[in-house]
């Protein structure tokens, strides 16, 4: 059995909370410039990129509070914390973004029908702010990405206004150019269907967390044949493992052994350790006894 600090985890959760704040100052200053030119412009790019802005604003708002409600002690009605609600604010930051490519590809399909006048200078210019203040974001946002689906969730939705603003800069040019008004629909319309997928892809993951599901990426067959294998075993059953939050993963399971607990569970603790769980929970049974020892490891 072996010993393990959460100061991993609560670093993570502070780095997280800067790059948020960070990126919620950029993205909330310009949201404000975004909107109101979208209107004068009569851009339906720049008001889709401003409406991802505008979700921005609200999922960095709620992964930020999001996360310090994470940071609540455990008490006797949440016994594991208060550490999903991360995972809940990835959801319902993946379901709003979901929600904004479904109604650009409506309002893009309006606009092919019925071609509205642009003026691209203002187009163009905040444009080219937004991309700026975009790439910013991202890079700060991109460090907790891979840790973080409540970080990742604001990521997407940063890259889709980055892709946005890029979308926005080609229209407002070629419309310059060549008077071609169509160009901007179809831009706002390629945005909704960049995001769509990966909104997609994050609500997955999230409700796969909020269902108790095994973590993504992780073969249970492969750890139940792994645990199998070990010394003494000849069985192994009731084996879960889920996710608490991003990158917390734990593990309960009964083995059927002859090994003594104390021989076992050391093995046990270091197949968990290459699937990358570091909370285990293990009740050890004697051949032929279905009611048997438990034993806990710790973390």
């Amino acid at each position: 059995m072996s010993e393990h600090s959460h100061g991993g985890h609560r670093h993570g959760r502070d780095a997280s909370a800067r790059q948020l704040r960070l990126a919620l100052a950029l993205t909330g200053a310009f949201l404000v410039v975004e909107v109101i030119y979208g209107f004068l412009s009569g851009s339906l790019a720049l008001l889709s990129d401003a409406g991802h802005m505008l979700t921005d604003v609200a999922a960095l708002a709620l992964s930020l509070l999001a996360l310090r409600l994470g940071r609540r002690p455990a008490d006797r009605r949440r016994t594991f914390g208060y550490r999903r609600s991360e995972i809940l604010a990835a959801a319902l930051n993946a379901g709003a973004l979901f929600a904004i490519g479904i109604s650009i590809l409506v309002e893009a399909y309006g606009r092919l029908r019925e071609p509205v006048a642009v003026q691209t200078t203002p187009m163009l210019v905040v444009a080219l702010l937004g991309l700026i203040v975009n790439l910013l974001s991202a890079r700060i946002l991109a460090g907790g990405a891979e840790d973080s689906l409540n970080v990742r969730s604001a990521y997407l939705e940063v890259l889709g206004d980055l892709l946005g603003s890029v979308a926005v800069i080609i229209g407002a040019l070629v419309i310059r150019l060549t008077g071609l008004t169509w160009v901007d629909p179809v831009l706002g319309a390629g945005i909704g269907l960049w995001v769509l997928p990966r909104a997609w892809s994050l609500l997955r993951s999230s409700v796969n967390v909020l269902l108790e599901g095994v973590p993504e990426g992780l073969d249970l067959d492969a750890l139940r044949a792994d645990l199998q294998a070990l010394p003494g075993v000849q069985e192994v059953h009731d084996l879960h493992v889920w996710s608490v939050t991003s990158g917390e993963h734990h593990l309960t399971a009964h083995l059927v052994s002859a090994e003594t607990p104390a021989d076992l569970l050391p093995q046990v603790h270091e197949v968990a350790e290459r699937y990358g769980i570091e909370h285990v929970t293990v009740q050890v049974e004697p051949e032929g006894i279905h009611a048997g020892h438990t034993e806990h490891l710790h973390p």
